[in-house]
């Protein structure tokens, strides 16, 4: 068995089939050749860090005119009483303390923080003073009502 062949490539016939040809993808679906594909993922990152940095601005959630709250804060001060039903449970040495016609000052309204209105579900903070057997200065104490569990006395 003689071979005319020079390389053993050829003897056992790699080099003299055809070729076979290379599937080309349409050039919708083909990707863009780039000499660098580090610079088009830099360029890519960059693009998306530019679009991240863009500030959105609501007008609306900005700026609201609420005359409860500006009403409410020309009337830090003010005595009220409490027209509601209401029991506390954090005052120091007593188990339970009802609320129900007990005056106290309005200290503070919540319903708006740093110039934003918040949805504070009892937006008002009310200063209580209360006399404790056993003690001889009155407790001092504060909680939280909304617009309808008190009234003004002022």
């Amino acid at each position: 068995m003689s071979c005319s062949c020079a390389t053993p490539a050829a003897a056992i016939g790699l080099l003299s089939s055809p070729r076979p040809s290379a599937t080309r993808l349409p050039s919708s679906l083909a990707l863009p050749r780039s000499s660098s594909p580090a610079l088009t993922t830099a360029a890519r990152w960059r693009k998306q860090q530019h679009q991240r940095r863009q500030p959105v601005c609501c007008e609306v959630a900005v700026r609201s005119s609420n005359d409860s709250a500006t009403s409410s804060e020309h009337r830090i001060g003010a005595k009220v009483r409490v027209t509601a039903p209401l029991k506390v449970y954090h005052v120091p040495r007593v188990p339970e303390v009802d609320l129900t016609g007990k005056e106290g000052v309005l200290k503070q309204y919540v319903g708006l923080w740093k110039e934003k209105t918040i949805s504070a579900n009892l937006p008002y903070k009310v200063e209580f003073l209360l006399d404790v057997e056993g003690r001889s200065s009155p407790v001092k104490f504060s909680a939280h009502l909304r617009d309808d569990e008190f009234e003004y006395l002022d």
